[in-house]
């Protein structure tokens, strides 16, 4: 953006129409909360399917896209504001389509370098019906985010039978991947003009049992140490491999690719790249940059700054 911040109306896109929803209610009311004080007007807006005529109406200066999920991460809501020709945060509209989808993205990535894991998509009563690959293996959705619909079959289980039922709603294949025992690993990157920049890396340890919704979002859920105590070498491999899933992705704004690593091993995997990190006050985004000596209030309004249209 060209014009100072002091003379914008921003509307912040918050909610949405996902499983994550609760979450992005979270994210989208830190960050509106966070340029009260710093924009002329914010507009605080629980985005429904009539989105596009209440922007119109609106006729905000920026769009902080505070989404996260089916509809407001994977390009559909990208792809309103690019017709609407509205300025916006984060991703665009094939950088969010492609992250938004494991497979797809896994494709990408693994051309560019990036180590992804192994495994693929299958048929959701394929899964419930047997072993598609040897355990133990995690079974997700591959198109959600926030580990929503994740289960790990471990080692001398059962199949998963939770694809096959009634309450699955995230589509006819799943992604099924080999579990990869170790840490689990998450890196911001800032999409600054001179080249994407990683942040640092932090070391992720539920407080009880598997990295899953409840972990990422409770207080208290999780316990977060940055720096992660890695050797040097791990750790620059962290930050570069998160640069290059950047650039790959086409991301742009703000980014946080997801790794495991296995130290006995010395494998360290990208799980996923999220164009639409999460902002609560749990999460992992701001509590990097706060630790890189940039604050909340800071770190939106860059991300405000960093609005632009075409993405």
């Amino acid at each position: 953006m060209t014009r100072p911040l002091a003379d914008l109306h921003v509307a912040v896109l918050m909610g949405g129409l996902s499983s994550e929803r609760e979450v992005s209610l979270s994210s989208g009311k830190g960050c509106a909360d966070a340029l009260e004080d710093q924009v002329a007007r914010v507009s605080r807006i629980d985005a429904g399917r009539d989105l596009a005529q209440v922007l119109t109406a609106l006729k905000p200066d920026v769009v902080f896209n505070a989404l996260h999920g089916e509809w407001g991460e994977d390009g559909c809501v990208q792809g309103i504001l690019e017709t609407l020709q509205i300025p916006y945060t984060h991703s665009g509209v094939l950088s969010s389509a492609l992250a938004m989808d494991k497979d797809k993205s896994k494709a990408v990535l693994r051309a560019a370098g990036v180590v992804v894991p192994g495994g693929g998509l299958f048929d959701r009563f394929a899964v419930a019906s047997g072993h598609v690959i040897s355990p133990p293996y995690v079974v997700k959705p591959n198109a959600e985010g926030s580990s929503v619909g994740v289960y790990l079959v471990r080692a001398g289980e059962g199949p998963c039978a939770a694809p096959a039922g009634a309450d699955w709603t995230y589509g006819d294949l799943v992604m099924v991947e080999p579990f990869i025992a170790g840490a689990e690993l998450a890196v911001t990157v800032i999409g600054e003009a001179a080249g994407p920049r990683a942040l640092t890396v932090t070391d992720i340890t539920p407080t009880k049992g598997f990295y899953d919704y409840e972990a990422k979002y409770a207080p208290g859920g999780s316990r977060h140490v940055l720096p992660a105590q890695l050797p040097p070498a791990v750790f620059e491999r962290a930050l570069r491999q998160s640069e290059l899933a950047h650039v790959a992705m086409g991301c742009r704004g703000v980014s946080r690719s997801d790794f495991r690593y296995d130290d006995i091993n010395d494998d360290l995997v990208l799980l996923e790249v999220n164009t639409q990190p999460g902002m609560t006050p749990t999460s992992l985004v701001p509590e990097q940059a706060a630790h890189v000596g940039m604050d909340y209030p800071t770190l939106v309004r860059w991300m405000v700054e960093d609005a632009s249209c075409p993405r």
